[in-house]
């Protein structure tokens, strides 16, 4: 009977959605920003979309596929867009603005480095 039991939690466990991840205090469910400079870069990061800026490129909208972890990193891997983000204090090197997160955004073999933030405390806190 117990034998049972534990294969029913296992069934009904597997068949609830995971809960997004949270990251160095970020919730992942929540909006987003990663950013970087040199080049200036940004990929927003909405429940439904990632959508990838910057200085002299074309605006890429992408869904979100949502975050997966991988050992201690956030993984989005969308149609032409690798969003990585881990846990790890993060200087944007034009401000003195510490970031929760680490970013690497990968758009075909170009790789672009910075950090990133729920948006809720970058509109809360001083502008970089």
């Amino acid at each position: 009977m117990r034998s049972v039991v534990a294969v029913l939690l296992l069934a009904t466990a597997a068949c609830q959605p995971s809960a997004p991840p949270v990251i160095g205090g970020i919730d992942l469910a929540q909006p987003a920003q990663a950013l970087g400079t040199e080049p200036f870069w940004g990929v927003e990061i909405r429940p439904d979309l990632l959508i990838l800026t910057g200085v002299d490129r074309e605006e890429l909208r992408v869904a979100n596929p949502g975050a997966r972890m991988e050992g201690g990193a956030a993984v989005f891997a969308a149609e032409g867009l690798t969003l990585t983000l881990k846990a790890a204090a993060c200087s944007d090197g034009m401000s003195d603005r510490t970031y929760p997160l680490e970013a690497e955004a990968k758009v075909g073999e170009e790789v672009l480095k910075g950090c990133a933030d729920s948006q809720a405390s970058l509109d809360a806190g001083p502008r970089p």
